[in-house]
């Protein structure tokens, strides 16, 4: 007797079934397929950004004489020999005179100096799209084979604020911005998500009032961010008026942005503690302040701490409530204050890739590398901080 006569001799078959489990086989072939096209989509971005941006650490400088005196600092072009003037920096052209000043020794002699390069030289070294002359071309080449050319670590790129001249740009004045802002965000932030969530959570009575604060927090968290960003320009600046492009800006303007993530993070954080913890804290006399304050809370701040740090790693990867007060502006220098026009690391790449010249493509791809380190870094913090102080009941 055939599988399939035994099966309709069962009472008990349900025909049904065969169909039902190759459902189930194509179900998890789906979820599998869609499991490693979101792997390989990854590891292609990951390897497409590092590719690109990698060439950035490195910086084109070349060994030409130099020669110092008062002609050369008040005309700049005539320290070096003509034929070197195309392929060196402008913009370290325009820091001769401070070099001289920190060296007065230099005065009055002709020395071997190693000089930044210009970018499209930098772009011919590294094997990229250049515009650079046969006879420059050349003239890089015979350097080359004597020593007199090479990639160095380019520093520049975390010592230097923006600038219009390509090889001497860098995320200096961005990451200066971008711990300001933070700082202003959780500052702002985290004191006021938390006592919101403890009072809604613990103290707060179940009526109508309180549902529909519950309802607005929830659709606050899901609404576009830009639209923060119009908030932060009506009420901070046009109403208060706060300096625009500043940290103290752009901080409480993502802390707006910030409070429904953390507010609703620490919710599920106390939410989670058990009630027999309430419950034996009110036998033993005490007040709900007390409950909350000395045994509830304590437990739930593993969790809230997490959904603070991912709500602030959401943050400092916007850029488009930012763009709205200003925060694109082009910073040569870091800000010394909150009060101080600044931008931050999501704008400056975001202009960095509108630029025409091609070595900001690299220069955008390295910033994307370093921010994607830091919000690895602070999820992972996240993580670790979980695991650490998590309470299994």
């Amino acid at each position: 007797m055939s599988k399939k006569d035994r099966n309709n001799n069962n009472p008990f078959y349900d025909p049904s079934l065969n169909a039902r489990h190759r459902s189930s086989k194509r179900f998890k072939t789906f979820t599998l397929s869609s499991l490693i096209f979101s792997i390989a989509f990854l590891a292609f971005f990951l390897f497409d950004i590092i590719s690109k941006g990698s060439p950035a650490f490195e910086q084109a400088y070349i060994n030409i004489p130099v020669t110092y005196n008062e002609k050369t600092i008040k005309n700049t072009r005539t320290a070096i020999d003509k034929k070197y003037r195309k392929i060196i920096s402008r913009a370290w052209l325009r820091g001769l005179p401070k070099l001289v000043e920190a060296n007065p020794e230099f005065m009055g002699k002709t020395i071997d100096t190693w000089v930044l390069a210009d970018d499209q030289v930098d772009q011919y070294l590294k094997g990229h799209y250049h515009k650079l002359k046969r006879k420059d071309r050349a003239l890089i080449d015979n350097m080359k084979t004597h020593g007199k050319v090479e990639l160095k670590f380019n520093e520049i790129f975390f010592l230097n604020g923006d600038s219009k001249i390509p090889e001497f740009a860098g995320l200096n004045s961005a990451i200066v911005g971008s711990i300001f802002t933070l700082l202003i965000t959780m500052a702002f932030a985290f004191p006021i998500g938390v006592m919101t969530a403890i009072y809604l959570e613990e103290f707060a009575e179940d009526n109508k009032f309180t549902q529909i604060i519950e309802v607005n927090i929830n659709n606050l968290a899901a609404i576009p961010s830009i639209l923060f960003g119009l908030l932060g320009l009506a009420i901070f600046i046009n109403l208060f008026g706060l300096p625009r492009s500043s940290p103290l800006v752009g901080g409480l303007t993502l802390a707006l942005m910030t409070l429904p993530i953390i507010i609703v993070s620490s919710r599920a954080a106390l939410r989670s503690v058990p009630d027999s913890i309430r419950q034996a804290a009110y036998g033993l006399g005490l007040t709900k302040i007390e409950v909350t304050r000395d045994h509830v809370l304590p437990l739930a701040f593993p969790g809230i701490l997490t959904g603070s740090i991912i709500g602030l790693a959401q943050a400092m990867g916007e850029t488009a409530p930012l763009i709205i007060i200003g925060m694109i502006a082009f910073i040569p220098d870091a800000p010394g204050s909150i009060m101080e026009a600044a931008t931050v690391m999501p704008a400056q790449l975001f202009t960095w890739a509108g630029m025409p010249e091609r070595m900001y493509i690299e220069k955008t791809a390295a910033g994307i590398m370093v921010l994607l380190t830091i919000l690895i870094s602070l999820n992972a913090i996240a993580i670790y901080l979980r695991k650490k102080f998590e309470v299994k009941w």
